[in-house]
């Protein structure tokens, strides 16, 4: 019985330090095709109005690109045109408005969340923003 506890625990402690470590080490059982491999992309969503009227022009979108996400992603991004819509917590009416969508393969360095977030607090602070849509995932990859 001495050896099965201990066999028990073992498993216990092995499994307690698998889940303890961060979610960007662990990669998923993705099954990637060809030259394609698994990697984590994020998905970043800009909200461009600032109150109830449009604040962030394409030129100051363009400049923040130039001068945030770029040098923190140099190997490349995907800015894409989209319309979001959000519940108002104060008024309880539903919001539309104008956003830029950013896709990013991440190069899966140690500090890559940290420069995720990064961005999204020079947003809020550059255009007065409560918040920024972050959705990181993995997928199969190739270029």
């Amino acid at each position: 019985m001495g050896k099965f506890l201990h066999a028990v625990s073992l498993s216990l402690l092995g499994a307690c330090l698998i889940l303890a470590r961060p979610l960007a080490a662990r990669t998923p059982a993705l099954s990637c095709a060809g030259a394609q491999r698994p990697q984590q992309v994020a998905e970043l969503l800009f909200g461009r109005d600032i109150g109830r009227r449009r604040g962030v022009s394409d030129s100051a979108f363009a400049h923040f690109v130039a001068r945030e996400l770029t040098p923190r992603f140099p190997d490349g991004l995907t800015i894409t045109d989209a319309t979001g819509q959000w519940r108002d917590p104060v008024g309880g009416g539903l919001v539309r408005e104008a956003t830029k969508r950013v896709d990013i393969v991440l190069p899966g360095h140690a500090d890559d969340q940290a420069k995720l977030d990064g961005v999204v607090t020079a947003y809020k602070r550059e255009f007065r923003q409560r918040s920024v849509g972050v959705i990181v995932q993995w997928a199969c990859v190739s270029f």
